[in-house]
Formats: C-alpha cells, sequence, structure tokens
C-alpha cells in the first residue's frame, strides 16, 4: 500500500502545471514493485487528478488573456486552429509519446477544450505509456541505482533551464 501511495503523490507532483521532475523512472519503479496493471492505474489516476487540478487553476486565467487580446483585435493562432481540428487525438497522442506534454496542455487550455473530454484524452494517452514503463520495469527490474542515475539524467533538462539562462537571450549591460 505505501508503494502505491508514494506513486500516486509522485505521478501527481510530476505531472502538475509545469512540473520539473520526472516521472520515468518512478513508474519503471513502480512496475517493478506494484505490477503493471496497479502501476498504470494508480500513476493514471494521479495524473488525472493533475491535470483536473491544471485545468481549473489555467483555463479561468488563460480565457481573461484571451478576452484581452480580443479586445486587442488579436485572433486565435494558427496552432490553435490545427489544434481545434482534432484536439481529443492531439491530446492522446502527445501522452504516449516522449514529447514535453505542456504545448498540448496549454493548446488544450488556450482552446477552452471541455473538462471531461480533456481528462479523456489525457487518461487515454498516459495509460498505454505508464503500462509500457511498468513493464519494463516488472520484466527487467532495474537495479535501483540505474533508476537513481536515470532520474538525475532526465534532471539535467530542467536544472540547465533554472540554472541558467537561454543562450539565445541577449545580455544587457550595465548601465552607466
Amino acid at each position: 500500500m505505501t508503494a502505491g501511495l508514494v506513486l500516486f503523490a509522485y505521478a501527481f507532483v510530476s505531472n502538475v502545471a509545469l512540473a520539473i521532475v520526472p516521472h520515468e523512472p518512478v513508474i519503471v519503479w513502480g512496475g517493478a514493485q506494484l505490477g503493471v496493471w496497479r502501476t498504470a492505474l494508480i500513476a493514471t489516476a494521479a495524473t488525472v487528478l493533475a491535470a483536473w487540478v491544471d485545468h481549473r487553476l489555467f483555463v479561468p486565467l488563460i480565457s481573461r488573456i484571451h478576452a484581452r487580446r480580443a479586445a486587442a483585435g488579436v485572433t486565435i493562432s494558427r496552432w490553435e486552429r490545427m489544434f481545434r481540428r482534432a484536439p481529443f487525438a492531439i491530446i492522446a497522442l502527445s501522452g504516449v509519446t516522449p514529447l514535453p506534454f505542456f504545448p498540448f496542455k496549454a493548446l488544450a487550455f488556450s482552446a477552452r477544450y471541455p473538462l471531461s473530454r480533456y481528462l479523456g484524452a489525457v487518461a487515454a494517452g498516459r495509460f498505454p505509456r505508464y503500462a509500457a514503463m511498468a513493464w519494463f520495469g516488472h520484466a527487467i527490474h532495474p537495479p535501483f541505482w540505474l533508476l537513481a542515475a536515470l532520474f538525475v539524467l532526465l534532471l539535467i533538462p530542467t536544472v540547465r533551464i533554472l540554472a541558467w539562462p537561454p543562450l539565445s537571450s541577449p545580455r544587457r549591460r550595465p548601465a552607466n
């Protein structure tokens, strides 16, 4: 039971808002500890809860931004128009792939995609991904040191973003 709670809590934290910690090593660990289906179900439930929180927090904020942009005469973006063609499929497919999910999440919020469909798409995309990672953990039983090393390796992009400014940003000169 404790492993399930740890997995649920971590999967929630690693998927809410613009999470900066990787969930993959913990899902693999969960597969070795809890089995494939329990891991996939627990992690998917936590991810859906995180998606619900994000939707409730960010849709009103983005709606206000859209209202201001509409008042200024700004139309919807090309990306948003493309997203509106097949939103469920785009959200679900982006959840299965290892691509960062936050751009698709932002598109869903920007397009005011309905909460129930958004949660369904998140679940449809994440469950197979989590099941595959859990299967790997269950079948291989990687040692803890390897999962810890993978965790650190996956943290490198986050640490780089937080610690150093982007290379393309212009440097400001101090005022004389």
